[in-house]
């Protein structure tokens, strides 16, 4: 069978059509060519590197102004956090003075004024505010004080000239030590000269015809009772006062070891940690059968040669009380009614003291007894540095004390024996 065979007008024609689609091909081509040519003059892959650099660099300053403005940000969140937390810590402070003159507002008064905390979490005011500063009490003495005290305290001791040996101990000693905040309240124009010729900072009261003839001539326990009312101006001041007899010698800065928590915080006369701090005794009565056995509480009484005081309504009730018995009652020991007004409880024809109070450690503020009955004795008892020994239990004082100071200062490990434990 004979194959197709086209004739000379279809190869005419098809050849014609292929032609024609080739030259709309070339011209499509020619027309994109220079539209491109328009659109991207530098050639199409220069072009898109320059666009991607472009995109690169514009992405690379938003990063970096994003982490700089992020710097920024957190620098100044942090400035706030710092101011928020300085006003939370000043406004923690005053909620806490609202609610201890709310509480001290509220004594007395049979209406509820706040409500009690979760168990376990409740605990009572110890430290009470301190009273306004009142310069009209003593112009003279007040300028006196804000050049001695720092942080509004200092030590306080009065002297006349029959204790004008024991005071240069005293005062030799503090300056051993580099206390610089103490004063001595000079009772008679020869102390007041002493100090001045030894650059030790003396305050000398105006003339006082109720008590002028005591502070002159009184023995101790005179000059003692005294000091219940002088230091009523310091407290009205505004200061803390570390009350010091001058039997005593400073080993340490006692300014260091003080906690400053209570309205009176005391050196003890006991001798040991229950006699110091208290402990249960039992008082034994057999004529009483079954209940022959009662339980006491007992604590010795606090020193009242040297305790420290801050200038609040119950201190300065505190040395009102003793004042005023003490000039009502002159054969009282002043340690006595120090003690009495302190630690008696309200009862009936009588209202206690409402006044917190804190033992010191006996042995960083040392008593003679606790030295020489015990501390010299033992041999780990005797590498304790104490702040302070006070002198008081024995009568050779000035002997004792010099002895004091070659042990604790000169580490004459000796110089403590020859003493017996008593006054014998």
């Amino acid at each position: 069978m004979a194959g197709r065979r086209e004739g000379p007008l279809m190869r005419i024609g098809g050849q014609h059509s292929r032609g024609s689609r080739i030259a709309i091909a070339v011209a499509i081509g020619v027309l994109l060519g220079c539209v491109f040519a328009f659109l991207y003059p530098d050639g199409v892959i220069k072009s898109s590197r320059s666009f991607a650099g472009s995109n690169s660099a514009r992405l690379s300053q938003v990063i970096s102004s994003s982490c700089a403005s992020s710097t920024e940000r957190i620098k100044t969140l942090e400035s706030q956090l710092a101011i928020l937390t300085g006003k939370n810590r000043e406004l923690s402070s005053q909620v806490n003075d609202l609610s201890m003159k709310l509480q001290i507002a509220g004594q007395g008064n049979t209406k509820a004024l706040y409500k009690a905390g979760a168990f376990g979490t409740v605990k009572g005011f110890r430290k009470n505010p301190v009273v306004i500063c009142d310069e009209s009490v003593n112009p003279r003495l007040a300028k006196s004080l804000q050049q001695v005290a720092i942080n509004n305290e200092l030590i306080v001791a009065l002297a006349n000239s029959n204790v004008q040996s024991m005071l240069e101990l005293w005062f030799t000693s503090i300056k051993r030590v580099g206390i610089k905040n103490y004063l001595v309240v000079a009772l008679d124009d020869n102390i007041e000269s002493f100090c001045k010729e030894r650059d030790v900072p003396v305050y000398r009261r105006d003339p006082d015809e109720g008590i002028d003839s005591v502070a002159k001539t009184g023995g101790n326990h005179q000059v003692s009772g005294l000091k219940f009312r002088i230091l009523r101006e310091f407290l009205q001041l505004g200061y803390s006062v570390l009350l010091s007899d001058v039997d005593i010698v400073y080993i340490q800065n006692p300014f260091d070891h003080i906690y400053r928590d209570c309205d009176v915080e005391s050196m003890s006369d006991g001798h040991s940690n229950a006699t110091a701090y208290g402990y249960n005794d039992v008082f034994d009565e057999p004529a009483m059968g079954w209940s022959r056995y009662a339980h006491t509480m007992r604590i010795w009484v606090y020193n009242s040669g040297f305790f420290y005081i801050r200038p609040t309504v119950p201190s300065i009730e505190l040395l009102d009380r003793v004042a005023d018995r003490l000039s009502h009652e002159p054969k009282s020991w002043d340690q006595a009614v120090f003690n009495e007004e302190l630690f008696f409880p309200s009862h009936p024809g009588y209202e206690g003291l409402h006044a917190s109070r804190r033992t010191m450690d006996i042995y960083l503020f040392m008593n003679s007894k606790v030295l020489f009955k015990t501390v010299r004795k033992n041999s780990s008892l005797k590498k304790l540095k104490p702040v302070i020994v006070h002198l008081n239990y024995h009568p050779n004082k000035f002997e004792r004390a010099k002895a004091v100071v070659e042990f604790y200062v000169n580490g004459n490990q000796k110089a403590l024996d020859g003493f017996p434990d008593g006054s014998e």
